[in-house]
């Protein structure tokens, strides 16, 4: 593993270690082995009131030599799904603010990056057959890839992106941002 590669994952093992938002569980994760010849990968999940809401996994892929549309020799692959309200769904505006929250998590965490691309996607399922009991269900999902960028002694500090990830996972479940507190009805 080349070293630049080998100290940027320093860093994402630190964050992995100490999330910064209360209810995220962070886990490295085997990481797929053929799509670059390095890779690291992180799942996470999000609980409330002990039940899942939101769940992610964070891959890095590195080539030395780069491949075709990254614009660099490393990538991010994220995914994130969380479940909604059903009229948040239902509000085909939820899409472009879906990717926004991933634009403003990657800006507001100094994760400088360039040719990022990906989708947001918004589901409702019923439920029938021995099913149809259950609730309707409704979910959205972001998945995007992303180049990170060097910082300015040319290292790699991919923990940014990590947690810019963490705050977009955080986003979809509803969380408040860091150090906003959210307000409760009595």
């Amino acid at each position: 593993m080349p070293e630049p590669f080998r100290a940027a994952l320093v860093g994402l093992r630190g964050a992995i270690a100490r999330p910064d938002r209360p209810g995220l569980d962070l886990q490295e994760v085997p990481a797929p082995k053929r799509l670059a010849p390095h890779a690291f990968a992180v799942s996470a999940e999000i609980s409330r009131d002990d039940e899942p809401v939101a769940s992610g996994r964070f891959v890095v892929l590195h080539d030395p030599a780069g491949q075709d549309g990254w614009r660099g020799d490393t990538r991010v692959v994220a995914f994130v799904s969380a479940d909604v309200e059903a009229e948040m769904a239902a509000d085909p505006a939820l899409v472009r603010v879906g990717w926004s929250w991933l634009t403003e998590s990657l800006q507001g965490r100094g994760a400088g990056h360039t040719a990022a691309g990906g989708t947001v996607t918004r589901t409702v399922s019923c439920r029938f057959g021995q099913l149809e009991d259950a609730d309707e269900a409704s979910e959205v999902e972001v998945r995007a890839s992303w180049t990170p960028l060097p910082d300015a002694d040319g290292g790699l500090d991919l923990r940014v992106h990590l947690l810019a990830w963490t705050d977009l996972l955080c986003a979809t479940a509803g969380l408040p941002p860091p150090g906003v507190l959210a307000l409760r009805s009595r």
